[in-house]
């Protein structure tokens, strides 16, 4: 009885800890946006590196999909049902890890959701470039936050060697 409580509490640590990260990530996101919306004017925070400046994202990540608001916005919608379908049963099999990661992953996309309904767009604004040279396209908080997340995700995953085990690359020898 004991150890069910205790796998219990854990599980109740793992889900908090997906609900507070993607909670920081959504309100972070979001006041950042409505700050870039009403007062900025573009600024180099790093002559020549990175600049602030408000860009309306029509389509996906990197101005992919342009236009296609509705296509993306229930693509978002139903990922984000999904992972909070699944959730709860999967807490007691992901570590710390993953359940922050996937907190970074689902406070992003509802960001960036609630910018596609409430506005028609995502608000982009962190702006990165090396003089002439290289120029990544606008970004926001979501956007890196899901980058962040997935990379946190799949380094753990492999360093889990979760695919290998998933595919059968364990320690089996080949005949």
């Amino acid at each position: 009885m004991h150890r069910i409580q205790r796998f219990s509490l854990q599980n109740g640590w793992k889900l908090g800890l997906f609900l507070v990260t993607a909670g920081v990530v959504f309100v972070f996101d979001q006041l950042s946006k409505l700050w870039v919306q009403a007062n900025l004017v573009r600024t180099d925070l790093v002559p020549g590196f990175v600049s602030l400046v408000r860009v309306e994202n029509y389509g996906s990540a990197f101005g992919l999909f342009t236009n296609q608001a509705f296509l993306i916005s229930a693509t978002a919608i139903v990922i984000s049902l999904l992972v909070l379908l699944f959730l709860h049963p999967l807490t007691r099999n992901i570590s710390l890890t993953l359940a922050m990661s996937f907190g970074l992953i689902f406070g992003g996309a509802v960001g960036n959701l609630i910018d596609r309904i409430r506005l028609g767009y995502v608000t982009d604004f962190i702006d990165i470039h090396l003089l002439e040279l290289f120029h990544w396209p606008a970004f926001n908080i979501a956007d890196a936050s899901i980058t962040v997340g997935t990379f946190i995700s799949i380094v753990f995953l492999y360093k889990s060697r979760l695919f290998r085990k998933a595919y059968g690359h364990g320690s089996r020898s080949r005949s």
